[in-house]
C-alpha cells in the first residue's frame, strides 16, 4: 500500500461533506482518515456522533501520542492543533491560531507532508476561509495528492478556490466523486 495516511481539511458546510464521503469508504477501507474540521471550541462530540450512523470505519478523537491505524477516522478536538511526528505519532498543540483557526487545517497538513512524503493524500473541502491552501501546496511539494472539492458544489467556496489558487492539484471534484478515488488510490 503506497499511501500512509489521507488528511482532510473542512469548515463551513463540513459536516454533510464529510458524510458524503465517509459513507462510501468500506469497514475495510486501509489508509487512516485525519480530519480537521474547524469546530467552536466548546463543542461536544456531536459531530463524531452524527458521522458514526454512516460511516462503516471506526471514529474517534485525536488523543496525544496516538499512532494513527488503518480502519479508523480521526478527528481533531475542539481547540487544538493537530501535528503529526516523524515516529507518525499525533501532537495535540494549543499554540496560536492559524488563519483564526485552532485546529488549523495548514499545522496538520504540513506536518503530515513532512512526514509521510509522497505517502500522503491531502483533500480540502467546503470552508468560509483560506486555512488549508498552503498546507496542501506542502503536500503536493512533498509529492503527495492532492485533491480539492469542486468550489461549485461547496456550500461555501473561498476554501476550495483558494486551494486550487495555490496549489497545481491533481483533482478537481464533485463530493460523491471523492470517496470513489479515496477507494481506488488505496490500491495503489
Amino acid at each position: 500500500m503506497k499511501y500512509k495516511a489521507i488528511v482532510i481539511g473542512t469548515s463551513t458546510g463540513g459536516m454533510e461533506a464529510l458524510r458524503s464521503i465517509l459513507s462510501t469508504l468500506q469497514g475495510d477501507f486501509s489508509i487512516p482518515v485525519i480530519i480537521v474540521q474547524h469546530l467552536n471550541i466548546h463543542s461536544e462530540s456531536y459531530l463524531i456522533e452524527y458521522l458514526r450512523r454512516f460511516c462503516k470505519l471506526r471514529i474517534k478523537e485525536v488523543e496525544d501520542k496516538e499512532v494513527a491505524v488503518s480502519g479508523y477516522v480521526y478527528f481533531a478536538p475542539p481547540n487544538y492543533h493537530i501535528l503529526i511526528e516523524k515516529d507518525g505519532s499525533f501532537t495535540l498543540s494549543v499554540e496560536e491560531r492559524v488563519c483564526y483557526a485552532r485546529p488549523s487545517i495548514d499545522v496538520l497538513f504540513e506536518t503530515a507532508a513532512d512526514t509521510f512524503e509522497e505517502n500522503l493524500i491531502g483533500v480540502i473541502l467546503t470552508g468560509a476561509n483560506k486555512d488549508g491552501s498552503y498546507g496542501l501546496s506542502k503536500v503536493k511539494e512533498q509529492g503527495g495528492i492532492a485533491i480539492v472539492q469542486e468550489p461549485e458544489t461547496s456550500e461555501a467556496d473561498r476554501m476550495p478556490k483558494s486551494a486550487i489558487e495555490s496549489t497545481n492539484v491533481d483533482y478537481i471534484l464533485k463530493l460523491e466523486e471523492i470517496g470513489e478515488l479515496l477507494i481506488r488510490l488505496q490500491c495503489d
